[in-house]
């Protein structure tokens, strides 16, 4: 009976032998190609997060260069703006210079014609001098009388004299002068080319770096990540300045009573049409928080209302920016500029200019971004403009 148990026991266990051995054969292969597979998904992870982390590198490169370059166009497009006005208030000097030389050039006309009477007067009494009249037996009464009117001719002549010099010399100051006011023209002159050239180089550069920004970012998902990371950085910046807002409030020469009592005659930052207005769709479900408004390169963009600059600098997809602060948590956006024309802490007063219409940002045409925000949330702000 034993013999039979062991014999049976020695059966099984070959069985068992023989049946986890072909599970074994069969289960292998299965396993060794699932290994493969999660291999390979993890290497395709890999490369798919090096190739990420690439693009956000080359992307973060491209904005670098961006923002150089338009703060470049900024310093240049301001140095312009102020050559410009540099070269109105010389050509209105050279004007009113011209005008005086010909004012003086006109009296030392007349001065000089005046002369020429008052020596031919002289000339003529010196015919019939006093040495003269005594011999001839006049009346002392006529002597004097002669007397006096030769020595009032004579003062005459001398004021004459005296004035035209004065006015010669007048007229000599005022030519060199309009000299060197012409001179200071043409060295203005120059150097606007010169600034001219240097910006549409930059702009050139911008175009470029703009055009490859938005090549990187030419998903919908790219660029819906993009416009979402612009808005946390917005809001960074904004935290950054909520404590310069509060000083700024405290020390502001304008009134900071908020928005509320000025809704529909707040001014109209730029006159233009409107590209894109608040509440429109952006990318995907992302509205605009604002509103775009054409405007020609380098207008000057006015304040809607008095306030106090808190932010003056360049952002990530809003390009160079300034920020408002009106009082009780309302503010104002202005992106998108060419040039920013105050600084932080500065207040303004409503119409002020703040800054020059652009396309910072890597915007493919000149406009202005406007935006409300009140207690930190984005308003429409068309109702709050005037007509």
């Amino acid at each position: 009976m034993l013999g039979i148990n062991l014999r049976l026991l020695k059966t099984l266990r070959a069985s068992a032998l023989c049946t986890g051995a072909l599970l074994c054969l069969l289960i292998s292969p299965l396993s060794t190609a699932s290994d493969e597979q999660l291999s390979g998904v993890k290497n395709e992870i890999s490369r798919q997060e090096q190739q990420l982390s690439s693009s956000n590198k080359k992307l973060n490169s491209l904005q670098t260069a961006l923002k150089k370059q338009e703060q470049s166009i900024s310093g240049l497009a301001k140095q312009i703006r102020t050559s410009n006005a540099t070269l109105s208030s010389l050509q209105q000097d050279i004007a009113l210079l011209n005008k005086e030389s010909q004012r003086l050039e006109q009296l030392k006309l007349g001065q000089m014609e005046l002369l020429k009477e008052l020596l031919n007067s002289q000339y003529r009494q010196g015919e019939h001098n006093q040495l003269n009249a005594i011999l001839s037996g006049q009346d002392t009464n006529q002597l004097d009388r002669m007397t006096v009117y030769a020595e009032r001719l004579s003062k005459a002549r001398t004021d004459a004299i005296n004035e035209l010099a004065a006015t010669d010399t007048e007229l000599q100051l005022k030519r060199h002068t309009l000299t060197e006011q012409t001179e200071k023209q043409k060295t203005v002159l120059a150097s606007l080319q010169a600034d001219k050239s240097a910006l549409e180089k930059e702009q050139r550069a911008q175009k470029k770096t703009a055009n490859a920004i938005q090549r990187q970012i030419s998903s919908d998902k790219s660029y819906l990540t993009e416009l979402k990371d612009n808005e946390k950085r917005l809001k960074v910046e904004l935290e950054k300045s909520a404590e310069l807002a509060r000083v700024a409030a405290e020390q502001a020469k304008v009134k900071m009573d908020g928005l509320g009592k000025y809704k529909g005659k707040l001014q109209w930052p730029v006159k233009g049409k409107v590209l894109h207005s608040y509440g429109s769709a952006q990318s995907g479900q992302l509205r605009w928080n604002g509103m775009v408004i054409s405007a020609k390169e380098g207008t000057e963009v006015k304040a809607a209302h008095d306030g106090t600059v808190v932010l003056s600098n360049w952002l990530r997809g809003y390009g160079l920016m300034v920020v408002i602060d009106h009082g009780k948590g309302d503010m104002s956006f202005y992106g998108y500029n060419q040039a920013l024309l105050r600084n932080v802490g500065e207040t303004v007063k409503a119409g002020d200019p703040v800054a020059l219409v652009g396309n910072s940002g890597g915007q493919a045409f000149s406009g202005l971004y406007f935006e409300i925000r009140r207690k930190g949330n984005a308003t429409n702000p068309s109702p709050w403009l005037g007509r």
